[in-house]
Formats: structure tokens, C-alpha cells, sequence
């Protein structure tokens, strides 16, 4: 089956994001790894008393949230290629992110394309795959074609 071409854009549109967000994180966002690597990067955020603990821990989560978004595009391209079809539950994944995100900060948050990402997803779960283009389409009754 060929994948619906909405299936097929949703989990570039998901890589898409995640690289917007690291891009972000280094360049606009307030960011602790300067200091982390100056610390020696092992054990350097786990002084809660440092004066910038908090923003170390950002700094941390901020990647980490930035791999997951990763992983969710590159797995739902290879359920796509796979299946031919966007598991509904890269949509509904997204939505859990992008709602408290956009509620939380709203109305400036970068959870508007997370959560426009995930509805994208939800429609194309729903669409189904096209037929397999790379085989002959079947005889007739008559044995012709």
C-alpha cells in the first residue's frame, strides 16, 4: 500500500520540530551549557544549591524534550514506510504536549506547532493508505486487463 501523502509529510513536519527546538534551545533560549561544560559535564547538575541549578536543569530537559520529539518523528517515518499508515497514537502524543503547552504559556509557546503537528496526525491516521501503485491492477472477469 502506498502511505496517504499526509502520513508521509507528518513525521517530517515532527523532525522538523525537533530540530526548530534544539536550533531554539542553543540560540534564543537562556541556556546552561556553558557552565555544565566547564563543570566537567559529569555530575554537573546535581548540586541544588548551585545558583544556577535551575537553569542547568532546563538546559537538560530542554534536550532531552528535543530527543523525544526526534524519536517520535523518526519511529512514526518508519511505521509509515512499514504499515503505509501514521499510528494514531503519534497524533495523540503530540496532542498531550502541545495542549498543557499552549494553555500553560499561551499565548507565545512554541506548543502551537507540537499541537497543530499532532491534530496534522490525527487526521492522517484517519485517512487510509492508497492503493499499492507498484503492482498491475488486477484481470477482469474476462481475463483482460
Amino acid at each position: 500500500m502506498t502511505p496517504h501523502p499526509l502520513a508521509r509529510r507528518v513525521p517530517r513536519l515532527i523532525i522538523a520540530v525537533a530540530l526548530l527546538h534544539f536550533v531554539w534551545g542553543l540560540v534564543a533560549q537562556p541556556h546552561a551549557w556553558g557552565a555544565i561544560g566547564r563543570d566537567g559535564v559529569l555530575r554537573s547538575v546535581v548540586d541544588t544549591d548551585a545558583r544556577d541549578h535551575f537553569l542547568r536543569e532546563f538546559s537538560v530537559w530542554w534536550m532531552v524534550s528535543g530527543v523525544a520529539l526526534l524519536a517520535i518523528g523518526t519511529l512514526a517515518r518508519h511505521a509509515v514506510r512499514t504499515t503505509g499508515r501514521l499510528p494514531a497514537q503519534v497524533g495523540w502524543y503530540l496532542v498531550a504536549v502541545g495542549v498543557p503547552l499552549c494553555v500553560l504559556y499561551f499565548p507565545v509557546t512554541g506548543g502551537w506547532p507540537v499541537l497543530a503537528t499532532g491534530l496534522l496526525g490525527l487526521a492522517a491516521a484517519r485517512r487510509p493508505a492508497g492503493p499499492d501503485r507498484s503492482s498491475p491492477p488486477p484481470l477482469t472477469e474476462g481475463g483482460t486487463l
